[in-house]
């Protein structure tokens, strides 16, 4: 994602430079004068960096940036001057078509996509105009070569902003697939504990009303629905911790199923090898945690594509790897809070490790136990 990100910025600050180039070797000829080559450098100078300025603001999404129709039209009206003079000293000045050229690239990128074709062909019609199209004799020169430079430049900058336009949507959709993938997940927790819970505080409630009645008038009946309460109680704490114990303790087939899903979710091609099942039981709840904890800095640490889980039960040694590319190095997983210091803490009380290590964009997670 940075790299691209540098890449097109890059790309879109290199086309300003070429207008810069193009244009100062035409001014290096000394066919303007002593007074018309500083004030073409200095309109040279404003069209180009308010078309780093725009296109820089067009890299938070097309059609979205600020829309300043003055600034435009006088940046713009800088550029026709300086085209139109230009013209005035040579019958086709090519060269400073660029500069209303690099004023239509950056509106167009900024406008929304109703109005880019009015702004495109309302500009190219301007500069054509104002280039001496109607002074000229060299119909190709004046009027179609700058044309075709006009459109390719503006379609080049808009072409390089929509490849990274497509890239930011496609980051945001993943980012939302994750948040719904763990709402979801919240959602099922929920309900699973509103089933269990809900009979028995329902019941606990009509118990401890009719108890409320009972007192002063039958005293033993009383008691016998005030233990029935208590019962109650204490059997909804029990099934409560059963359904938390469930949710933390899933079995290691399980933990893969849910990561894999999550993972596909948000985008990550995942592959597993090997069987959860030959995994001993009293590991399941292990290696279950460590899959569940791998998933968590897939997502958080990465901008994976894609994800492999190894499961491998050998002569009584049991291992499970995830491994995945897209990894960020300012942003890698650590050990602090609960996280991987909590696995290795898990992991040596029955004597297994924990491992983690990186290769150039790739990260492993690797928990072993002899069985």
């Amino acid at each position: 994602m940075g790299s691209l990100r540098r890449w097109t910025w890059w790309s879109v600050l290199g086309a300003g430079a070429m207008v810069a180039a193009v244009t100062a070797l035409d001014l290096a000829s000394g066919r303007y004068g002593p007074l018309g080559t500083p004030l073409l450098a200095v309109a040279v100078v404003v069209v180009c960096g308010q078309h780093a300025r725009y296109l820089r603001q067009a890299m938070g999404g097309l059609g979205r940036g600020e829309w300043r129709t003055a600034e435009h039209l006088a940046t713009f009206a800088v550029a026709l001057a300086a085209l139109t003079y230009a013209g005035f000293h040579t019958e086709v000045p090519m060269a400073w078509y660029l500069l209303p050229g690099a004023v239509i690239a950056h509106v167009v990128a900024n406008r929304p996509p109703g109005s880019r074709l009015l702004v495109l062909l309302g500009g190219t019609a301007a500069a054509v105009l104002a280039g001496g199209v109607l002074r000229s004799s060299d119909l190709v020169g004046s009027l179609l070569m700058p044309v075709l430079l006009l459109v390719l430049f503006a379609v080049t900058d808009l072409a390089q902003l929509w490849i990274w336009d497509a890239v930011l949507k496609m980051d945001r959709g993943r980012e939302a697939s994750e948040a719904l993938v763990v709402a979801e997940e919240r959602l099922r927790f929920a309900a699973d504990l509103h089933d269990v819970q809900g009979h028995h505080l329902q019941a606990i409630a009509l118990k401890g009303e009719l108890t409320s009645r009972l007192i002063g008038r039958d005293d033993e009946a009383a008691r016998r629905h005030a233990d029935e309460v208590a019962e109650l109680a204490r059997t909804a704490l029990r099934d409560t911790r059963g359904v938390v114990l469930g949710y933390r303790r899933a079995s290691l087939g399980t933990e893969v199923a849910n990561a894999v899903g999550v993972l596909r979710a948000a985008g990550i091609e995942t592959a597993v090898s090997g069987d959860a099942s030959d995994v001993p039981p009293p590991l399941q709840p292990l290696f279950g945690a460590l899959v569940r904890e791998g998933t968590t800095n897939v997502l958080r640490h990465s901008r994976a594509r894609h994800c492999d889980v190894a499961i491998r039960v050998e002569d009584g040694q049991v291992s499970v790897r995830l491994r995945n590319d897209g990894v960020r190095p300012d942003e890698q997983p650590g050990d602090d809070g609960s996280g991987l210091a909590g696995l290795r803490e898990r992991f040596a009380a029955v004597g297994g490790r924990v491992e983690v290590g990186s290769a150039e964009d790739a990260f492993e997670l690797t928990g072993s136990v002899r069985s």
